[in-house]
């Protein structure tokens, strides 16, 4: 038993002049949090043991933050949301489809409220007529134009 302790002196004395290795502290850490360990050597036990009881001891909670900030009188800060870009855009959707709705609505008034507009549209006919200037560079096209005619589909 006398060779351990010995050891373990050689590397505190190491230990002291900062030349251990991580491994060598570990050792260290192991054998102070040991009950048995030899009145000589227990000066130096709170040293590599404290780690362990401070953590079990005196761990923070969730809410430290907010008590220490409620202590000098701050508010928490707001945590950042992150918001996607169909998030962003949901708004814009939401208008685009409003004013495609008023102006669809819009035009079915005015064709409705046109004062030789036919009872029904569904039976209106489009028919081909071949009048109307060219807007073409060259005066040789016919600009075809679609006109409303009254005639019911179905006879």
């Amino acid at each position: 038993m006398a060779m351990d302790y010995k050891y373990i002196e050689q590397l505190l004395e190491s230990y002291w002049l900062c030349e251990t290795s991580l491994e060598e502290e570990q050792i260290l850490r192991t054998f102070f949090s040991q009950e048995n360990v030899p009145v000589s050597l227990l000066p130096y036990k709170d040293l590599f043991t404290y780690e362990q009881v401070d953590v079990a001891e005196n761990r923070l909670g969730e809410d430290f933050d907010c008590k220490m900030l409620e202590m000098v009188g701050e508010k928490a800060p707001v945590k950042a949301i992150t918001i996607s870009i169909t998030q962003r855009l949901k708004p814009l959707f939401k208008a685009a489809a409003i004013v495609a709705i008023i102006l669809t609505l819009g035009n079915a008034m005015q064709v409705a409220m046109q004062p030789n507009a036919p009872e029904n549209i569904a039976e209106t006919q489009f028919t081909a007529t071949d009048d109307g200037v060219s807007v073409a560079v060259v005066d040789t096209m016919r600009q075809d134009s679609m006109k409303i005619t009254e005639t019911p589909l179905i006879k």
